[in-house]
């Protein structure tokens, strides 16, 4: 498929209510209203074309975006391409999926991730926390956990809201999965309260580390 005709396609699926709602959590105006399950049939549609991954980011569109991170393949694209990718979005549906299907199935994230955890740039410090999160439960070895603490300590309450929600997971998980600082990410949860009083769906767990960790300990 060209360029042309996979956005005709896109915004064939697009509707105002759908606009209404990405508008209120932050899309800009250059979107269709295209639903996340609907991206996806045309994803499967497409299938894996780089080049058009490519043209597709290039516009900027909301759902040409999120399309793009479906159909893209990272192993192609370099650690610049990367950081550009990172450094241009600022929607967060969209650099989820972006951490999701792009960055995380990359070769080589650990360079990544240490230049982000030193970043300024608030979505590149929101992808380093949450490769660091990731590295937490799949190779902890190569972190100093007690200094991750530590930054979280002193950062997550002055941090960018987008940063704060993945340094919190990596609190989260350091509780989880490493009982020897259970009691110290509870306590650092706790004191700071961030997300304390964060709605949830019923049947889902807070996102506040205290009982996040707790649940997830008692479920093990």
């Amino acid at each position: 498929m060209t360029l042309k005709e996979t956005l005709a396609e896109l915004e064939a699926f697009g509707s105002e209510p759908m606009r209404n709602f990405n508008t209120k959590r932050g899309a800009r105006p250059n979107q269709f209203g295209v639903k996340m399950g609907d991206i996806r049939t045309v994803a499967k549609k497409t299938k894996a074309d780089h080049a058009l991954a490519l043209q597709l980011w290039d516009t900027e569109n909301i759902e040409a975006r999120l399309l793009a991170t479906l159909i893209i393949n990272p192993k192609k694209l370099s650690h610049d391409d990367i950081n550009r990718m990172v450094k241009s979005e600022k929607y967060v549906p969209i650099a989820d999926w972006l951490y999701s299907y792009v960055i995380k199935p990359y070769p080589d994230t650990e360079p990544l991730r240490n230049e982000w955890m030193q970043s300024k740039d608030v979505m590149c410090a929101r992808a380093g926390w949450s490769l660091t999160s990731g590295c937490v439960s799949r190779n902890p070895d190569i972190l100093d956990l007690p200094a991750l603490l530590d930054r979280i300590e002193s950062e997550m309450p002055g941090a960018a809201p987008e940063v704060q929600w993945t340094m919190n997971s990596t609190l989260a998980n350091i509780g989880i999965q490493f009982p020897e600082y259970r009691a110290r990410a509870l306590d650092i949860g706790e004191r700071l309260g961030i997300y304390r009083d964060y709605p949830v769906s019923k049947g889902c767990t807070s996102p506040f580390a205290p009982i996040w960790i707790n649940e997830m300990v008692r479920r093990q």
